[in-house]
């Protein structure tokens, strides 16, 4: 990877222009990963966030064996449990002290929980998906907000991985349908509340990505009338390369709203 210095012809140092400075959590795999490699591969410093180590250690080693050229951005890796504050602080605490900024939160770590009707689903496993998808992505946004509202130059933008079903719901989700709803209001609410600080918010909402979380659907995963169908994916790539246009828009416009979804999926209509 670069460094953010760059060596004089006469061997000086010249001083460290700050590259543009990204945190994305859940980027041990799926979507966090693609838009981590996308973001790297177009120069931006990118700091991976999530709970486990070593797949922030693969994800890291991938933008590394990706990079291959000069246009690169640095990486670094720290293991963050989005739902415990002090966690969430130490991350950024982390990308401020490496990258001297952040211009960007990611916010996509997330968690579906288990495909059961409501009556069946226990107060444990509700509680543990609002603490990853609502408060997790509250404190970091919290954490970026204030960072970004402090720097100078001030401002930056923050992007939520929402979902399609922050709109229309599949059978057996409610906690997580619920969260994605929340999701909307936390973006509405950040957007409102960045403009006097230039911190732009939007959201991506994504269907059916090829991922971990979503590889049921290419096996047969329960439809609204009670049948079962294999549904059709899309690369998670797809997805990072619109992350990627929303991130590299200057403050002064927004995508305030994008859905990007497998062209075949039973979602428009009546399925």
């Amino acid at each position: 990877m670069t460094d953010v210095n760059e060596t004089l012809n006469d061997g000086r140092t010249a001083p460290a222009v700050p590259a543009r400075s990204a945190v994305v959590t859940g980027a041990g795999s799926g979507i966090g990963r693609a838009v981590a490699l996308a973001l790297a591969s177009a120069g931006w410093a990118v700091t991976l966030a999530g709970r486990r180590a070593q797949a922030l250690a693969e994800t890291a080693a991938l933008l590394d064996d990706a990079a291959g050229s000069a246009a690169a951005g640095p990486v670094a890796a720290v293991p963050t449990d989005v739902t415990d504050p002090a966690s969430v602080r130490a991350l950024f605490a982390t990308a401020r002290e490496r990258f001297g900024r952040v211009d960007l939160l990611f916010n996509n770590a997330g968690t579906f929980g288990p495909a059961v009707p409501p009556d069946e689903l226990s107060h444990a496993d509700w509680s543990a998906v609002v603490a990853v998808n609502l408060t997790g992505a509250f404190l970091c946004a919290q954490a970026a907000f204030r960072t970004m509202k402090e720097q100078s130059p001030r401002g930056g933008r923050i992007i939520n991985n929402g979902s399609v079903s922050a709109h229309s719901p599949r059978p057996h989700s409610v906690a997580y349908t619920a969260t994605k709803h929340a999701v909307t209001g936390l973006t509405k609410s950040l957007s409102l509340d960045g403009r006097p600080h230039r911190i732009a918010c939007g959201q991506i909402d994504v269907g059916n990505a090829a991922t971990e979380m979503t590889a049921r659907m290419r096996t047969g995963t329960l439809q609204a009338d009670g049948s079962t169908a294999v549904e059709p994916v899309m690369d998670a790539a797809d997805v990072a390369r619109t992350v990627l246009h929303m991130a590299e828009l200057p403050l002064e416009a927004n995508v305030q709203f994008a859905t990007v979804l497998a062209t075949g999926m039973p979602y428009v209509g009546r399925g």
